[in-house]
């Protein structure tokens, strides 16, 4: 069953690489996050004169703890490690959204789904199977996002300021906890909804609302009202992950042919 079941994640895989539609959005929006923003922030660092207040006004609002060095230094420490992390829990959910949407639905449309559905998977098999195509294809998608965003920002911060970045420990709790976790959450109920829709726009339509809760996040990252700590980053990877599984866990048995041929 196992051949079976990675069967279906290659075959969404290479269906999802296959399709430059779905996969030109699913590359071009991460890298204009992780690449093209932040070198906008770092080009307006370098010419923007140093006795401005803007740039200090907003560093004041980091504790006294973080406040150490000069303004630029300050200033790129703070979108490396307290801005950019929060772009990655966004990026996992809207590379999700566009392959998981079309998990059960695009079978639809193609009129291949009765095929799969003749497999010797069962429908909760087959249901997992699209989850975790859609789960690997998103962290894929975060992991080359972080690896364009470490190699062109690094070397602009040295460049333009002749400063080299560190990553924050936070990091590894963002790519390997948190963004998981959200990702398994938001691929299962994309999936789920993609069962139920009938195109793929409206099982996009789901996606929206997952999206904005870490937005939220976002604009307290740049007010600086949410300052997330690493054991907080720790605790809600963890939270995800384990509220992810039994998700998945549960949405194995729901499913009947009915409902899905409807």
């Amino acid at each position: 069953m196992r051949q079976a079941m990675g069967a279906v994640i290659r075959k969404d895989l290479r269906a999802i690489t296959a399709n430059k539609r779905l996969l030109i959005p699913m590359l071009a929006v991460p890298l204009v996050l992780t690449v093209f923003v932040p070198s906008i922030f770092l080009l307006v660092l370098h010419f923007m004169p140093e006795e401005t207040g803007d740039m200090q006004r907003l560093l004041q609002l980091l504790p006294d703890s973080l406040r150490e060095g000069s303004l630029e230094q300050l200033a790129v420490n703070t979108l490396m490690n307290y801005i950019m992390p929060v772009f990655f829990l966004v990026i996992p959910i809207m590379a999700s959204s566009i392959m998981a949407a079309s998990s059960f639905v695009g079978e639809k449309e193609k009129h291949t789904l009765e095929t799969l559905l003749y497999s010797p998977l069962s429908l909760g098999q087959i249901f997992q199977a699209k989850v975790l195509a859609s789960f690997c294809m998103s962290m894929l998608v975060s992991f080359l996002s972080f690896g364009a965003m470490l190699l062109v920002v690094e070397g602009e911060a040295f460049g333009l300021l002749g400063i080299l970045l560190v990553p924050a420990p936070s990091w590894l709790a963002v790519l390997f906890l948190v963004s998981p976790g959200l990702t398994l959450l938001a691929v299962t109920l994309i999936v789920r909804g993609s069962a139920k829709a009938q195109t793929v726009e409206e099982a996009q339509q789901g996606a929206v609302f997952l999206v904005l809760p870490v937005l939220l996040l976002l604009v307290g990252q740049f007010t600086g009202f949410l300052l997330v700590s690493l054991w907080i980053l720790l605790g809600l990877g963890a939270a995800l992950l384990l509220l992810g599984v039994a998700l998945l866990k549960r949405s194995l048995g729901r499913w009947q042919y009915e409902r899905l041929l409807q």
